[in-house]
């Protein structure tokens, strides 16, 4: 029987305001207490406010004003209801999506578009000036620095992810993390550590087009699994998917994926690691944004439910804090040994310079200073781009509310054409990715993903109308 989640306190002090809000005591424009105001007089922690008010903002119920505070939110329009759980035609298919995603990615690194069609943070939100110094710190430190560094990686990086995994209840140990080129060189090694060409891959669907790209290289075909924007990849489907197909592994992101940001419940993730354990499939589970969740407490990786080392652990540092510095990081469970040869054989390693910088940067107590900022910025952003696709949209527009990551997974009237509105809006200087870059059959037409991982702007909202405008238009 699954275990009752607990409620914290934050969800709750949450709570309370919004029947405030709810009930008219707390009106449209009215200025909210301070956080040390708050703090005192529901005797709760700063931190604890704080996180009580970045949920009502990821919620569109409050805003925070730069030098003046928050305030209850006067919506002028009623926010976009949610997409339903998706439903690709669970056939085996090739993936083929190379040249669409290839343009996407190609066309996000002008710098005068702007970027709503990555995932990554903009850059006012990264510490790039401490790490710079840490770097420059470390070159002159020692000549060693700038040495190979073989598999599995950097003792005091390993150290810092085994501690940091203790918040979750770590079965993890310094032996069995390798640190990688990101959380894509970690999905790729164990791909191809369980899996080999004409194989047959699930994955949650709409899934990461990075994966699938990764998945194409491979000659590797997949079986795409419905998932639903809260609750993930469908348990159900994937049972009945594992009865009708030789599948090989197993690729997901339990918390906070991918296009969704849906994230898994705990029982949810438990069951998912059994079914798979019951008939030996593994699990590469990819965990790239578990720790950018707007809540005050991370929720636990599917990780933490593996007895039987099935579950392939990946993430990554580039999309929170360095994507610069390209580290990510693997615990493979019984996979270790072929996945540092893997390594070994294609990139050797990992420069040391950029995981010594990184492992300074979690061991001084910054990275929990960094992530406690940019939870609440990201979820403010996302519930103003949310608020935005609800004032320009037309009628029939959905938007998912996640409760973590940088995007958000728009479903648009039935009539629109993703990729048409693509090229419409790159001609205007406005970058998004269209919907069937995140499905191997080219699936969700009529669906787009969008960043909001940048700070709001007036850049950033007439560029939300223009795309609005499209749609209106008719001629996509």
């Amino acid at each position: 029987m699954a275990k009752k989640r607990p409620t914290f306190l934050y969800r709750t002090l949450a709570d309370k305001i919004a029947r405030l809000i709810d009930g008219g005591v707390l009106r449209p424009g009215e200025r909210l207490p301070s956080l040390r105001q708050i703090s005192r007089r529901e005797d709760v922690s700063v931190t604890t406010a704080l996180q009580a008010y970045g949920i009502l903002e990821s919620r569109g119920r409050i805003q925070a004003i730069p030098q003046s505070g928050y305030y209850v939110r006067g919506l002028d329009a009623p926010l976009p209801p949610e997409p339903a759980t998706s439903a690709p035609d669970g056939k085996m298919t090739k993936v083929g999506i190379g040249d669409l995603a290839t343009s996407v990615l190609r066309n996000s690194l002008d710098p005068k578009i702007i970027p709503l069609g990555t995932a990554s943070p903009g850059p006012r939100l990264l510490p790039s000036r401490t790490l710079d110094r840490i770097l420059t710190a470390e070159i002159r430190r020692s000549a060693q620095s700038q040495n190979y560094s073989y598999p599995p990686g950097e003792y005091g990086l390993r150290r810092q992810v085994v501690r940091r995994s203790m918040d979750w209840g770590s079965r993890l140990n310094l032996d069995e993390i390798v640190i990688t080129c990101g959380a894509t060189q970690a999905i790729d090694l164990c791909v191809r550590a369980v899996a080999g060409p004409g194989d047959l891959v699930a994955v949650e669907s709409p899934c990461y087009f990075g994966t699938l790209l990764l998945l194409e290289s491979l000659r590797l075909s997949v079986v795409e699994i419905p998932a639903h924007p809260h609750n993930g990849i469908s348990l159900d489907a994937l049972d009945n998917a594992l009865k009708s197909h030789p599948i090989r592994a197993c690729i997901a992101s339990p918390c906070f994926s991918n296009p969704l940001g849906s994230c898994m419940n705990d029982a949810a993730k438990q069951d998912l690691v059994a079914m798979l354990a019951r008939r030996s499939i593994p699990l590469i589970e990819d965990d790239t944004f578990g720790d950018l969740c707007y809540a005050e407490v991370r929720p636990k990786p599917a990780k933490a439910f593996d007895d039987d080392g099935l579950v392939m652990l990946c993430s990554s540092f580039s999309k929170i804090l360095a994507p610069g510095y390209h580290i990510g990081w693997v615990a493979p469970g019984r996979f270790l040994e072929p996945i540092a040869r893997l390594q070994m054989a294609s990139t050797l390693g990992v420069p040391k310079i950029f995981q010594k910088a990184i492992a300074e940067f979690l061991e001084n107590g910054a990275y929990d200073r960094h992530l406690r900022k940019m939870r609440v910025a990201v979820s403010t952003q996302s519930a103003q781009m949310i608020e935005a696709i609800g004032r320009y949209f037309p009628s029939g527009t959905k938007v998912t509310r996640p409760a973590g990551g940088l995007v958000l997974w728009v479903e648009l009237p039935e009539n629109a054409d993703a990729v048409q509105l693509s090229d419409k809006a790159l001609a205007e200087g406005i970058c998004i990715s269209p919907g069937p870059i995140f499905s191997a059959g080219l699936h969700y037409r009529n669906y787009i993903r969008l960043n909001c991982g940048h700070p709001w702007s007036p850049a950033m909202e007439q560029a939300v109308q223009r795309l609005g405008q499209l749609v209106w238009s008719g001629g996509v």
